[in-house]
């Protein structure tokens, strides 16, 4: 089985994919196919980062529980 791609090897080929479609010369066949694959990476990057902001929102009590992190509004 395949081992999973992290975040940064998943972008790295987004940006592969997009430099390609960008040059212009890949033929349309290959160039949907690439595309296709471009909006699946693109999609798994953004859950990626969803779920790494919904971490990063929440903090730890003092016993240990997680709980949501509420930013000041008046540093906003």
């Amino acid at each position: 089985m395949a081992e999973k791609k992290n975040f940064e090897d998943n972008l790295k080929d987004l940006e592969e994919i997009v430099q390609k479609l960008e040059q212009g010369d890949v033929p349309l066949e290959q160039a949907l196919e690439e595309f296709q694959k471009g909006v699946s990476l693109s999609n798994e990057l953004q859950k990626t980062l969803e779920n790494a902001e919904k971490t990063l929102a929440k903090v730890m009590d003092k016993d240990g529980n997680e709980t949501d992190f509420e930013r000041d509004s008046a540093n906003e």
